[in-house]
């Protein structure tokens, strides 16, 4: 796989340094997360916080390198359980979980790294703040509630190419100086590189298919 997006970001001159492998562990059998360690993978993303809590507590204690975003809807009442567990979250949405990260991170004294999810597709289905409303969002989570925001996630529609998803993302982030974007996954990473994805999240061409 890192050969795959080596040759992706090659296409593009952008260095392999710059983009991040991080492999979705997401219902993975434990005998396919260790063989992934054993490899010496230590970036994870996961969808859910109490999930994540049972499969990677003891593995923390182990791999002191390990580093695990949230990748999936966040409910602001498991806020501070995800502030306190997670590198990353990548799903911000809405002003009230902003709160509630708020709140987690001054009584933590710590804030993990946040990313605003933009649903470019706008399907009603999927968790993610509009694009018409991310400027707003992002302005009032760094503003309102004085969070550091350090990127952008999206999934585009998968009935869609998803070039122009990955474009928009793209534009919304310049225009508020942000670098970091958390786009592609399986079949569409080379495509996301190619609009500056800083992180593709990859499942089943790491894992294979989950049981």
């Amino acid at each position: 796989m890192l050969a795959r997006i080596a040759a992706a970001a090659e296409t593009v001159a952008r260095p392999l340094s710059d983009i991040n492998l991080v492999a979705v562990s997401k219902q993975q059998p434990d005998e396919r997360i260790e063989a992934m360690l054993a490899c010496g993978q230590r970036l994870f993303g996961e969808n859910r916080v109490q999930e994540a809590l049972v499969r990677w507590r003891e593995r923390r204690g182990r791999f002191a390198d390990l580093k695990l975003r949230l990748i999936g809807p966040l409910q602001s009442n498991k806020a501070w359980e995800a502030a306190a567990f997670f590198d990353a979250i990548e799903s911000v949405d809405r002003p009230k979980l902003a709160a509630a990260l708020a709140d987690a991170a001054q009584k933590l004294g710590r804030c993990p790294e946040l990313l605003v999810q933009v649903n470019t597709g706008e399907e009603p289905q999927k968790s993610g703040v509009i694009p018409d409303q991310a400027d707003a969002l992002i302005h009032a989570v760094r503003e309102e509630f004085r969070l550091p925001v350090a990127g952008l996630m999206c999934i585009p529609p998968a009935d869609e190419p998803p070039a122009m998803h990955f474009a928009l993302l793209a534009k919304i982030a310049a225009r508020n100086g942000l670098s970091m974007l958390s786009m592609g996954m399986s079949g569409d990473f080379a495509t996301a590189i190619r609009f500056g994805a800083t992180h593709v999240r990859i499942g089943s061409s790491l894992f294979g298919e989950r049981p």
